[in-house]
């Protein structure tokens, strides 16, 4: 085997850099004739070869996945490499072991809820902490009033009675007028305590419409992914307690990238709102739409059985397919727009998160199956049922 006398080189100059080299009196060093120590080695010589380790790490990430480069794949491959979102990279990790693409859309959907989700709950934390100090500030408030008007009453009642002593003296006089600037300024008080109090209702008034609008998605008005993920935490509850049946479902448009590529964004979110509308007309006190991200919905329906739910989602996927939308903009027709769905029983399975996975899963086998069709999860879709 031969050895590289560069690499020998290198070697040596980078023990002699740490500190641990041979010294001046190396029998090598001897054997050469030279007393000149070997050149300092420099950082770049260390940190070149982890510089393109990485590089060939991110690059074998994309090149995996099959993901154009782009600034933001590229973020999301050396945030993955380097373990920056283990979060991220698990989730990655366990789509692709599902045997499902790892594609651009689906990454700009994780992201952009985990975006949501991390605004969300900052959001969420600071109105709750603001709420608390509200109430805490009113029942303050309330005491604080109480307790001046209790004295200021006193206070009344004892100037009334000094004033009706005949041989009252100066002192009497002095503290007679002294406690009528007492009252006063009490009273000063309680009407500042009033109108704060009243400042504190607005403000409640106002943290309560804050809260409706962190909850609702802005561009088709129905629930966003937070407030589904609580009303899923209420119904789930409620359901278990009452002996009812719970089903959740998630639907997603058809192509939806297509239409944005094709007709922009603006028309993409035009189609959005057409569909939610439609979604919209089959909700009612047992059964709650939500958007759960990009071209995703969610559904959830208690109340009824598994079959019933599908019948009434399937209902709503039939007049969507039987539509023909037109971009109003361009006159361009849409083509065929349509969504595909996935659901399952919340309560077939032991933990509500593998319910939500099950209607994932049953969701992407329909995309997988052709589009335009709602499977029920851990039933045989019907082209394999006509087959066999």
């Amino acid at each position: 085997m031969t050895h590289d006398p560069s690499s020998r080189g290198s070697r040596s100059r980078l023990l002699q850099w740490l500190g641990i080299g041979p010294g001046e009196d190396n029998d090598e060093s001897h054997s050469h004739g030279s007393a000149t120590p070997p050149p300092a080695i420099t950082a770049r010589e260390i940190w070149l070869p982890a510089k393109r380790r990485l590089l060939g790490k991110v690059a074998d990430f994309l090149i995996d996945h099959d993901l154009e480069v782009m600034p933001w794949t590229l973020e999301v491959a050396y945030d993955c490499v380097t373990g920056a979102k283990p979060k991220l990279a698990q989730m990655i990790l366990e789509r692709t072991e599902a045997g499902k693409l790892v594609t651009l859309q689906w990454l700009e959907n994780v992201l952009r809820q985990e975006e949501g989700d991390t605004s969300d709950q900052i959001l969420a934390a600071l109105m709750s902490r603001l709420e608390e100090s509200l109430e805490d500030f009113s029942k303050t408030t309330n005491s604080a009033r109480d307790a001046t008007s209790a004295y200021g009453a006193a206070l009344q009642q004892h100037v009334d009675d000094l004033e009706q002593v005949s041989r009252a003296g100066i002192v009497i006089t002095e503290l007679a007028a002294l406690a009528k600037a007492m009252i006063h300024r009490t009273r000063e008080i309680e009407h500042d305590l009033n109108e704060s109090e009243e400042r504190t209702k607005a403000l409640q008034k106002n943290l309560d419409e804050a809260r409706r609008i962190a909850d609702e998605d802005h561009l088709t008005g129905l629930p966003n992914r937070r407030a589904f993920e609580l009303l899923l935490d209420r119904e789930t509850a409620a359901a278990r307690a009452a002996g009812d049946e719970l089903n959740v479902a998630f639907c997603d448009i058809d192509h939806f990238k297509r239409i944005n590529d094709s007709h922009g964004h603006a028309a993409g979110d035009r189609v959005l709102k057409t569909v939610a509308d439609t979604l919209s007309r089959i909700s009612d006190s047992r059964c709650h739409v939500a958007r759960h991200g990009g071209e995703e919905f969610a559904v959830l329906f208690r109340g009824m059985s598994l079959q019933k739910a599908w019948e009434r989602l399937e209902l709503a996927r039939e007049e969507i397919a039987e539509r023909r939308l037109i971009n109003r903009a361009t006159d361009m027709p849409f083509g065929r727009v349509t969504f595909s769905g996935g659901i399952a029983d919340v309560f077939a399975y032991a933990a509500r998160s593998d319910a939500l996975r099950a209607a994932d899963e049953a969701l992407y086998a329909a995309k997988q199956a052709g589009r335009n069709q709602i499977f029920i999860a851990g039933e045989t879709p019907p082209p394999l049922q006509d087959a066999a």
